[in-house]
């Protein structure tokens, strides 16, 4: 697995042993970046001044390719500690830690400092956890006025997300389905 294009290209990142992580395919992150690059509703310049939140960061290929491609920020999470420890030797391979702050849990966060205007959902599958997860993060302020959000389900896998998120574009690639929504912030 390695970094697709910008700054860390070609830096080949380090994965964890066992099963527990099912890492971003490179074929499913560069058509996710493709989409985002040429949609009307993000762009170049959405990337370059996004502030990326990983929710379940797994190996950070997400979140790292954006940083890559320009992103200001990213906060990463990731539970597992074998996980995590993989996570942040791959932060320090691309040089991102002065970007990057890293949490444990997505479902325990504190409140945030940041606002995150792309988000990435991509928990182990069939585990419902895309609702719970935002939810809590949109409670803690983590999610920012018209964010995008990138989701990753297997493809049999139904997502349900609450009347605040407009679906964009949606994309089969493997055993993954991608969709791209848009937070309205009309909850309050």
């Amino acid at each position: 697995m390695r970094i697709i294009a910008g700054y860390y290209k070609g830096t080949h990142l380090y994965t964890p042993t066992g099963k527990e992580t099912r890492p971003t395919s490179d074929r499913a992150r560069q058509t996710l970046f493709d989409i985002l690059l040429h949609a009307p509703w993000a762009g170049k310049s959405f990337i370059e001044d996004a502030i990326i939140l990983d929710a379940f960061a797994g190996t950070g290929a997400l979140g790292l390719e954006a940083l890559s491609r320009g992103a200001q920020k990213a906060i990463f999470f990731e539970k597992n500690t074998q996980t995590r420890q993989v996570l942040e030797k791959n932060i320090q391979l691309c040089r991102a830690n002065s970007q990057s702050i890293l949490y444990k849990d997505v479902l325990t966060s504190p409140p945030s400092n940041y606002l995150c205007n792309l988000i990435f959902f991509d928990p182990p599958y069939h585990q419902k956890l895309i609702p719970i997860a935002f939810e809590h993060l949109r409670r803690n302020q983590y999610i920012s006025k018209d964010a995008l959000i990138i989701t990753e389900t297997a493809i049999d896998e139904p997502l349900l997300m609450d009347q605040s998120v407009t679906l964009l574009n949606e994309r089969k690639i493997g055993a993954a389905y991608l969709k791209f929504w848009k937070y309205s912030n009309m909850i309050e």
